[in-house]
């Protein structure tokens, strides 16, 4: 059964993606595939989930693409430039006060694993950054501001965003999420643009994991 809307299946497909990540999180890999397969096949099912019941998401993307292209790229690198600077001043005041920060912080870069940083940001870049702006925002905050409010549905968003990241026991990780999922957010609450997001968060993705990473 289709639902045009995306609100049918929003629960189901909720609890699909928490019985997803958190034991991706949790476990961060296994003997057949490693966190970052891992990683983009749980983004993979969960997209391949909202295409298929909302039918209106395409639509959504290629409307996106036609309007102001250039200007959401260009705000996109801004806002990734910007984000990583909150990140960059957080990352110092973190270390300063808790004493366990920097081994949290080394530990989120422990989840690369045996994977060449060449795998790693194709997969961000072609995967695993637009598969979460086009899930965690474009489906889930949309669907959820469609429903109970532009602003119910934001909160929601990123607090179930921020929520997998728990069963990761990484206070950094989940505190990381939170930011994220707010700025992201709010970006997409105010602006509308996957595009934009997109970009925002492809380009973070890569300066912090690959390009530069915080490794104090």
């Amino acid at each position: 059964m289709r639902i045009g809307n995306g609100k049918g299946p929003i629960f189901v497909i909720l609890s699909i993606s928490l019985l997803l990540f958190i034991p991706l999180f949790f476990l961060k890999g296994t003997a057949f595939l490693d966190f970052w397969w891992w990683f983009t096949a749980n983004v993979v099912i969960l997209l391949g989930l909202v295409f298929y019941f909302d039918r209106n998401f395409s639509l959504l993307i290629i409307n996106d693409f036609k309007n102001k292209f250039v200007i959401k790229i260009v705000i996109g690198f801004a806002s990734a430039a910007i984000l990583y600077l909150i990140f960059f001043t957080g990352d110092f005041i973190t270390r300063w006060i808790f004493a366990f920060a920097q081994d949290e912080i080394f530990n989120i870069y422990r989840f690369k694993g045996d994977a060449s940083l060449l795998r790693i940001t194709l997969l961000m870049f072609l995967i695993i950054g637009p598969g979460e702006e086009l899930f965690w925002r474009g489906y889930v905050q949309r669907v959820l501001s469609k429903k109970y409010g532009s602003a119910p549905g934001f909160f929601l968003a990123a607090g179930l965003y921020t929520f997998i990241h728990i069963s990761s026991g990484n206070p950094m990780l989940v505190l990381a999420a939170f930011v994220c999922g707010i700025y992201w957010g709010w970006i997409y609450m105010r602006k509308g643009s996957l595009i934009l997001n997109i970009v925002s968060h492809v380009v973070w993705d890569i300066a912090v994991f690959v390009v530069f990473p915080f490794k104090g």
